[in-house]
């Protein structure tokens, strides 16, 4: 049986779980298994814990036995990205100069995976520090739809991993992008929830006022399980929201009837390939036969020049971050991070300030576009997965590098809107493509009902990679 569980959902195992006719053990075995016959090409994981892994499902089995079902993820082996402190275990943040961290406590969406009874198969890759590139000391996860292609940042082991049936969940960070670029990018879905709903406490920084902690999985209805079992307020970070977190999986039978969805066409088909804007159009055509009021809008017009403060925000806040170890342990780090520290630290406090003040301006234009819609249509990446090699990843900021690329993403970092990233299809060359759906601060339970009654119309959300 657990030969051909490895795409199944949450949704699909818990009940199982829950019934007795699937052990934890059984399934967390034949993860490990398939992760230990894929995972030496694949590399999504930093770190795989199986011992703890195989201990944390026996303890999870005995509790079922035993009548204490703790609910739909106990039991279930699932894994986080390598930013995420660990009791024990090193937590690298993708960077050489963090090899020997191994953290005394756990970080706050760790220990709530763990109070849920979830079983944690190991520490996910990341792009060094969450940006661009690589520490040239470390591994770069392969996308498992194709050998040489893009995976996404900087959650690619995430991303990796949730797509290839190596975990059924996982988490990922997104301070500019980086759990929607590889869940596009290797056709899974991706929830960036709003910001302040998921604490951060214990998650390494990028840049702290852009950064938000949110689930991978393959369907929507598992995007709201995990993130149900991670939001909330918490007393260890002083910027989570004290708003009660509802049941993000309540309302998944209730539909899209009604339910206004802005879509700026031009915004969604310019500057960008064409097979992406065909088929968010098409999707977006198919929420209106679901049921959904499609409502023209416009994005910003300074969208571009708005866009062009991300870089001295981010890479300011993250030479912050990394005051203890840069430039003190300079050399240690890849030449791409390196050069985003040097870039930050050198930017003025006038520079910053200005960045920030054109950061306030998108949030408010944005809140003029939102208003009188529920969700905003748009595409999760400006490209499909493309040919990349592993020494551009590992080498210095590449100068074809514009901040544009990240239009469709950083805006929603800027204002800590919540998004949902969804599979809609494969391209010419069997590669996926992504709609992303966009909501009001904490819309998260229409996000999962939006991405729900989606995937109940298609069946994007079953293409797996060939692995």
């Amino acid at each position: 049986m657990t030969e051909d569980l490895h795409y199944k959902t949450i949704t699909e195992l818990a009940p199982l779980i829950r019934d007795g006719k699937l052990s934890s053990v059984e399934l967390t075995d034949s993860q490990l298994a398939r992760i230990d016959q894929l995972d030496g090409h694949l590399k999504s994981y930093a770190t795989v814990m199986a011992d703890s892994a195989r201990a944390q499902a026996r303890i999870a089995d005995a509790e079922i036995a035993s009548g204490n079902y703790r609910g739909a993820l106990h039991g279930i082996p699932i894994a986080v990205k390598d930013l995420c402190f660990t009791i024990g275990v090193r937590t690298m943040g993708g960077s050489a100069v963090f090899a020997d961290n191994v953290p005394e406590y756990d970080a706050t969406v760790v220990k709530r995976l763990n109070d849920t009874g979830a079983v944690m198969l190991g520490k996910l890759n990341l792009t060094e520090g969450a940006m661009g590139g690589y520490n040239p000391k470390l591994d770069i996860p392969e996308n498992p739809w194709k050998d040489g292609h893009w995976t996404g940042q900087s959650s690619s082991g995430s991303g990796v991993a949730t797509a290839a049936g190596l975990a059924f969940g996982t988490l990922g960070s997104d301070t500019g992008g980086s759990i929607r670029y590889p869940a596009a990018a290797c056709g899974t879905v991706g929830v960036k929830p709003t910001w302040g709903l998921v604490s951060r406490y214990g998650v390494m920084d990028l840049a702290q006022s852009l950064d938000h902690v949110g689930p991978l999985t393959r369907s929507a209805a598992d995007a709201g399980i995990v993130l149900q079992a991670i939001a909330g307020l918490d007393a260890n970070d002083p910027t989570t929201l004290p708003h009660p977190v509802p049941d993000m999986t309540a309302a998944l039978g209730s539909g899209v009837k009604g339910i206004k969805i802005g879509f700026d066409e031009r915004y969604a088909s310019e500057d960008l390939e064409p097979e992406i804007a065909v088929a968010i159009a098409d999707s977006v055509r198919l929420m209106e036969q679901l049921g959904a009021k499609i409502v023209p809008v416009k994005m910003p017009s300074r969208l571009r020049e708005y866009m062009d403060a991300w870089p001295v925000i981010c890479s300011s806040e993250a030479a912050f971050a990394h005051a203890d170890t840069f430039p003190s342990r300079a050399d240690e780090y890849g030449p791409w991070f390196r050069g985003w520290l040097s870039n930050g630290a050198a930017h003025t406090a006038a520079e910053y300030a200005e960045a920030n003040v054109l950061r306030a301006a998108c949030i408010g234009d944005l809140r003029l576009t939102m208003r009188g819609i529920d969700l905003l249509a748009c595409p999760s990446t400006h490209r499909t997965p493309y040919p990349i090699t592993h020494e551009e990843l590992y080498g210095p900021i590449p100068p074809s590098r514009n901040s544009w690329q990240s239009r469709f993403t950083a805006p929603m970092d800027y204002a800590g809107l919540p998004t949902i990233s969804l599979p809609c299809g494969l391209n010419s060359e069997n590669l996926p493509l992504s709609l992303q759906f966009v909501g009001h601060h904490l819309s998260e339970q229409l996000l999962i009902l939006a991405g729900h009654t989606f995937e109940q119309a298609t069946d994007f959300h079953n293409l797996h990679p060939p692995v």
